[in-house]
């Protein structure tokens, strides 16, 4: 296993040495410098996974050098140590994109666990970044778009189980994209050289959905002059996408059942067993448990499906997205339409940022399609949209409040709302925990 390469910046001979000595120790492939310039040098010259830098330095001091590592490389994870322990310094270093902070004298242990964390931080970014641009190259056309901590998480996951050949339930609203996720799977698996096959379960009546899946033979049925092969067996070697799973009866679940078990299956009409090789991913956008509770889904089958799910969000919670994504859109009709669209009216934006999207990406996609060409000039105006039902938001906060009363009223809200959860009123305020900590320290709150 590689070792983390982790670059100490810290202008105190005695002290950097004790920390490189400590963290080689540890397991870590340790540079240092005592400088902010020198680590600037060895960041061009090296890639480095984190980074432990001193906020007081003659010069150019850590809060100075800190954006200039992050610009060099974005996803290097860097921890910020200070003698001047204020919230004032921490929260600068934590919005300049410090992953956190350690007050001298240093806590080894402390630090250690930090730097853990941060490692781990790493990582899930730099598998991303790496199922991104796999993704582009194998699968252009259906890259799954999006930074926020929601797609994060699934690009994480699809990363992790691609090359595993076990069964996937992807669960989300309709729209939100469950066969490009499926697709994504498929195009990372080894079996992405076979075929990727998707059915749609709801799209075919109850009484062909048999003859459908698994074939039949000639004379199986009125009409049935030739031999028909079934989804199953054009699937044979690569992937089979079961999408809308939860549509289907109880006697055709008992069917599927089967043939996820023991890959096997005859055609209708046929006596003779198939075995087939086939990679099982399913979607649907109902409630399973609430299905298996109301006896319309069977147990035994829902947990063969469900070895690994994959929660797709809707977009209400991925706002951070939107605007990614209709940038995205813009760019793939500007090719499609011959147009030079460039972007929306602030009142467009702004409508299209406070609607609520029932029909999710599929309907923001939609709606950008049509934007684009009825767009009279270079920008989508609130006329190219469709007439969005949006409720009167009632003012929060009084007009003669500050900024900082604001926030401190805010985050009191949350705080209640979640019962002092700190972890859960992180991921409602979009921020880190640990600045979520230094916040109620600095507005006196009390997460109680």
């Amino acid at each position: 296993m590689l070792k983390l390469r982790l670059l100490i910046v810290e202008d105190e001979r005695e002290q950097r040495e004790m920390l490189s000595g400590f963290l080689q120790k540890e397991g870590y492939q340790v540079f240092s410098a005592d400088s902010g310039p020198q680590a600037l040098k060895l960041f061009e010259e090296k890639s480095f996974e984190l980074a432990l830098i001193d906020l007081k330095m003659p010069g150019m001091d850590g809060l100075e050098l800190l954006p200039k590592l992050k610009k060099l490389s974005p996803d290097t994870q860097v921890i910020v140590m200070t003698a001047y322990g204020t919230i004032e310094t921490a929260v600068a270093a934590m919005k300049e994109g410090a992953f956190h902070y350690v007050n001298k004298p240093i806590d080894l242990q402390e630090l250690q666990i930090n730097l853990k964390k941060a490692a781990e931080t790493h990582t899930i970014l730099a598998e991303n970044r790496y199922l991104r641009e796999q993704m582009e190259d194998r699968f252009r056309d259906t890259t799954i778009i999006g930074q926020s901590k929601p797609i994060q998480e699934v690009l994480s996951t699809i990363s992790r189980v691609a090359r595993m050949d076990t069964t996937v339930i992807i669960l989300g609203e309709s729209g939100t994209g469950k066969e490009l996720v499926a697709r994504a799977i498929h195009s990372l698996s080894p079996r992405s050289q076979k075929k990727f096959v998707a059915f749609s379960c709801s799209a075919i009546p109850e009484s062909l959905l048999e003859s459908e899946l698994f074939g039949y033979e000639r004379g199986a049925f009125t009409g049935a002059n030739r031999r028909k092969e079934g989804r199953f067996e054009i699937a044979d070697g690569g992937t089979l996408f079961l999408d809308e799973i939860g549509d289907i009866s109880l006697d055709m679940q008992i069917k599927l059942l089967r043939v996820v078990e023991t890959q096997e299956f005859e055609r209708l009409g046929g006596k003779e067993s198939i075995k087939v090789d086939v990679r099982i991913l399913a979607a649907t956008n109902q409630d399973l448990q609430k299905k298996m509770e109301q006896k319309t889904f069977r147990d035994d089958l829902y947990y063969r499906l469900n070895v690994i799910s994959i929660y797709l969000p809707p977009l209400r919670e991925r706002r951070d997205d939107i605007m990614i994504l209709i940038d995205h859109f813009i760019r793939i009709f500007n090719q499609k339409l011959g147009k030079e669209v460039k972007g929306l009216t602030p009142q467009a934006k702004d409508i299209l940022m406070n609607y609520h999207w029932p029909g999710n990406v599929r309907e923001l996609e939609n709606v950008i399609e049509r934007g684009m060409v009825l767009a009279r000039g270079d920008v989508i105006d609130v006329s190219d949209l469709p007439e969005f039902r949006i409720p009167e938001k009632k003012a929060e906060f009084p007009v003669e409040l500050s900024m900082a009363a604001m926030e401190k009223r805010h985050i009191q809200r949350v705080l209640e709302k979640t019962k002092g959860s700190i972890t859960k009123s992180a991921e409602i305020l979009g921020i880190h925990r640990n600045t979520l900590r230094l916040k109620i320290k600095e507005y006196g709150l009390s997460a109680e």
